[in-house]
């Protein structure tokens, strides 16, 4: 045992030696363990920062306080709560009965003596330096001791006066005021000025005023009821802190039940940081409720994700840094081949060349756990800002960086196994002379390969034809992806035959690449990997990405514009209107109205009191079969065989359903220019709207003389009452001559366009709805941010649309992916490249004596590179396109297999369209800049000239 320690102490001493004596091999080989280490430990340091401890998330709900107390809106029924999250539910079986709603007396849940602070919460639309903003208002009396922890104060003072408010710090930042401004909300001439600056923990981009209880949110609604304008929403809860006489244990569970028995909901600090047992939870009692944890099976799948990409990421350092373990024993090997002479045998030889591994493993771990610490806290803020939220206190978890360190040092000695195994295998005299020997290829690893590749290729092909199991692909291809890594030595060797054809310079840097493969396959298998996956995740982007271009459904032709205002009966659409003419390059305006039936200020659904609502008459011989209003309640479909609902579905009275895009029937009232703005060259449409017709764009709505009714229904209840009855609602039917619309015509949505004299002769009331525009030219972002402020200034709640045609998400995915590939590619070529020029110093030497020109050897620096390069991405890209096309084949043929039982249900789905599209850039990218890039950096950073060696001694 103590001969054990001894000698692994000197092998130790030894390889601490070396290391300091060859800096920039050690260097290199360490910064590749200790990258990895750095970004993992980063990671984990920030993921258990971001995670808030119970005690931290109960500070920025409750604040000081025992207990939140909420209003479930359930008209004081009991109910059913969970322990820890905001979710419950009436007690007891509503399936045939109304659903209980309605405001609760919270305050009889309030303990005796406890002391409570109200929050109440509601938007407004408040004045800012720029126009409107939509800002949430919260009164709370933010500097109780009792409210601490919930807004954190940034600058000034919270409100302690009527007229007083704070801001958020991101309000300030989007409404360009600062502290002493003053603002005021839309309906409401009563000014507040600033009195101070907080951010919400939670939510750094939450716009938000604080006030005192009483001064804002109550005067407002008021403000705006007495408008006709919409309320402000005002929801209240209370925060209540318990007598701490008598030892309190704060608000239990017990006490939280009783809340529930008066229909009062209940968030406990006491219960949150001491849950009760399932079994003492009502809620986890019921069908269908439960604790729902994470299944075993979950975190199985997340533990097999996790260690897959560990796996794979030190496959990747092992690929790279092993050559760099080989290259630096062959160097030494003067020095092993000594041990060798004076006693020692090949496991001191082989524990030599492992400690090599154990150090610089070690002092990785060390580098790139602190560098980690630092990031980590340094990028802390940062990340807040990005994710909208503040972390918790600075979490170090000694085990977990422990462990990862631990990781570092088990990828260099796995790393310098094969070396340590081969520089054991070679005789004293081979070492003490510099001979290599004669050196065979390893004839069973490619046989071995070639079997994986077959069986992967299998696999993956079963899974995209046969089965629909997207993990049977991704194994499948993971398999023959490790069948090519594991043939990348023999197919080397087939690459180095086509250096006949080459000039001096590349041939020699391929022959030197074929020669070398111990540290050439590996670099090469390197490159393979990080391509094969980025080309695979390239492809599947790119069809996805062309899916979804298919897929997409524009609302007007590309470059047009519209806006519309549904809300206080169209006041607001003539100011909008003339804003959007003003800021954009506009060519055609043209103004649409839409119906109402009641009272000129109806939304655009009716729901108001003393408001109907329209509809168009669908003719009985136009309505779908399967869709038939069946009295018993069932649905019409299920008298029909699968075959008989497959053949309705493709009948065009299924097909062509009118649409309702824009209003509730899908019909506008406007003149033949909206023809010209939605791109329609029908000239027989435009007449028709001239002479008064309405122009249809779906035969569903149009009887058999050429008639389209609209009902006008005034009585909501008793049209709803009669149609559930299967009766025909209620209401006048105003009758119109039309024209159809060429089938296949492209609306964008609209349903049918009703000529405003038609429905003034019709008796029909109509209010402004929008206007459409068509531009010259697609609207700059600078004309679109100074259209914004103009319509903040308008105060009208408008919906703008420019339409700018599909926009590729996956373009900015496709672009990182390419940029990855091509940095792991150049650092696993250049890492190579060094090692090459390492192990062939003695040849190029024997260059410059026979008289080579200096730049030969900066030329075969950057053709060693580019070699490496080529025959990775070139394997790469083959390997990366096979998971790819068998994932997208295996999402066909699920989608195929949903569409088929849509249509024996009867459903109305379009057949899915799934496209494998090759993302030719991308590969373009990578097998022609990658390697030329790699080539022209290792050419541009080699010296033409190297130092001058004076002859070895014999």
């Amino acid at each position: 045992m103590n001969n054990w320690i001894h000698s692994w102490r000197a092998a130790v001493r030894i390889a601490r030696r070396d290391a300091w004596r060859f800096k920039g091999r050690s260097f290199l080989v360490l910064a590749m363990i200790a990258l990895p280490i750095l970004g993992v430990s980063a990671a984990d340091l920030t993921l258990r920062t971001s995670e808030l401890s119970t005690e931290e998330r109960m500070a920025r709900t409750l604040g000081a306080a025992d207990a939140r107390i909420i209003d479930p809106d359930y008209g004081g029924v009991p109910i059913f709560q969970h322990p820890v999250e905001e979710t419950s539910t009436p007690v007891g079986d509503y399936e045939n009965k109304p659903w209980p709603e309605g405001r609760t007396d919270v305050t009889k849940s309030f303990p005796a003596g406890s002391t409570v602070l109200t929050d109440s919460t509601g938007m407004g639309k408040v004045r800012t330096a720029h126009g409107i903003l939509q800002t949430e208002i919260r009164e709370l009396k933010a500097d109780d001791p009792m409210a601490r922890g919930i807004l954190s104060l940034q600058d000034g003072r919270f409100p302690q006066k009527a007229d007083e408010v704070a801001a958020t710090t991101h309000f300030l930042e989007s409404s360009g005021l600062g502290i002493g401004s003053t603002v005021a909300a839309r309906g409401l001439d009563r000014e507040y000025r600033i009195v101070g600056s907080y951010e919400l923990p939670n939510d750094l981009k939450a716009d938000q005023l604080n006030a005192l209880p009483g001064t804002f949110l109550g005067p407002l609604g008021k403000a705006l009821d007495a408008a006709g304008m919409s309320s402000t929403g005002t929801s209240t809860t209370h925060l209540l802190a318990l007598p701490r006489s008598g030892g309190s244990d704060g608000f239990t569970w017990n006490m939280v039940k009783d809340a529930n028995a008066k229909g009062v909901m209940v968030m406990s600090r006491a219960v949150a940081l001491d849950p009760p047992a399932d079994s003492d939870v009502p809620m986890f009692q019921q069908d269908g409720w439960g604790n729902y944890g994470n299944s075993a099976a979950a975190d199985a799948a997340a533990l097999a994700a996790a260690g897959t990409v560990v796996g794979l990421a030190m496959l990747e350092i092992c690929l790279l840094a092993g050559p760099a373990f080989a290259v630096g024993a062959r160097r030494s090997r003067r020095q092993l081949g000594l041990v060798g002479a004076n006693g020692g045998d090949r496991r001191h030889i082989r524990a030599i060349v492992l400690a090599g591994g154990l150090v610089i493993g070690a002092v990785a771990a060390v580098v790139g756990t602190v560098l980690g610490l630092i990031l980590a806290f340094a990028l802390q803020p940062v990340l807040e800002e990005s994710f909208g939220q503040r972390f918790g206190a600075f979490d170090v978890r000694p085990l977990e960086l422990l462990g990862i360190g631990l990781l570092a040092v088990l990828t260099g000695l796995l790393a310098a196994v094969v070396p340590a195994v081969t520089a054991s295998r070679q005789t004293v005299l081979a070492s003490l002379t510099g001979r290599r020997g004669v050196r065979r290829s390893n004839r069973v690893l490619p046989l071995v390969g070639l079997a994986a590749v077959l069986l992967g290729g299998a696999i993956a092909l079963y899974g995209s034809v046969v089965s629909d199991q997207f993990i049977i692909v991704a194994g499948g291809s993971a398999l023959a992806e490790l069948g090519v890594v594991a043939m990348t030595p023999a197919l080397v060797g087939l690459f180095g035959r086509t250096g006949r054809w080459l000039p001096l310079s590349p041939r020699l840097a391929l022959r030197d690449a074929v020669r070398n493969r111990g540290r050439t396959a590996p670099a090469v298998a390197a490159v393979l990997a990080a391509v094969a996956g980025t080309v695979a995740v390239a492809t599947y982007q790119a069809s996805d990405d062309a899916q979804q271009r298919a897929a997409y459904e524009a609302r007007l032709p590309h470059g047009a514009v519209s806006v519309v205002v549904t809300e206080g009966g169209g006041r607001d659409v003539p100011a909008v209107s003339d804003a959007v003419q003003k800021n954009l390059p506009v060519d055609v305006r043209v103004d649409v109205n839409r119906i109402v039936v009641g009272k000129a200020t109806c939304e655009m659904y009716g729901d108001a009191e003393g408001c109907g609502r329209h509809e168009v008459v669908i003719p009985v011989a136009n309505q779908c079969p399967l869709w038939v209003y069946q009295p018993d309640g069932s649905d019409a479909s299920d008298k029909y065989t699968k075959a008989e609902r497959r053949k309705l579905a493709q009948d065009w009275r299924c097909k062509e359903t009118p649409s309702s895009a824009y209003t509730e029937s899908g019909l506008v009232i406007a003149d033949a220019k909206l023809l010209k703005v939605l791109e329609i060259d029908d000239p027989a449409a435009e007449k028709a709207l001239a002479e008064g017709r309405v122009v249809t764009f779906a035969r569903t709505m149009v009887d058999a003389k050429g008639k389209l009714g609209i009902r006008l229904i005034t009585d909501i209840d008793k049209a709803d009452a009669a149609m559930a009855k299967g009766q025909e609602p209620p209401g006048r039917i105003a009758s119109f001559d039309t024209y159809q619309a060429a089938s296949g015509t492209e609306s964008y949505g609209l349903a049918g366009i009703v000529p405003p004299a038609a429905a003034k002769a019709a008796g029909i009331t109509t209010v402004p709805f929008g206007t459409y525009f068509s531009t010259d030219r697609m609207p700059s972002t600078e004309q679109r941010q100074k259209l914004d402020d103009e319509l903040s200034k308008t105060g009208a709640n408008a919906e703008l649309h420019v339409e700018e045609g599909f926009v590729s998400k996956g373009s900015i995915v496709l672009l990182a992916l390419t940029v990855f590939a091509g940095l792991i590619t150049i650092g696993a070529a250049g890492i190579a490249t060094g090692l090459a020029q390492a192990d062939a110093e003695a040849d190029l030497k024997t260059l410059a004596a026979v008289g080579a020109p200096p730049r030969v050897r900066r030329t075969l620096s950057g053709f060693q590179c580019g070699v490496v390069a080529v025959m990775g991405v070139l394997l790469g890209s083959a390997a990366g396109v096979l998971p790819a096309i068998g994932l997208r084949l295996t999402e066909r043929r699920q989608q195929m297999s949903w569409y088929e039982t849509a249509l024996d249900l009867g459903g109305l789905v379009d057949m899915p369209h799934v496209p494998i599209i090759i993302p030719w850039t991308t590969l373009a990218a990578l097998l022609v800049a990658v390697p030329l890039g790699a080539a022209l950096l290792a050419a541009a950073v080699t010296r033409s000239r190297g130092a001058l060696a004076r002859r070895a001694a014999t």
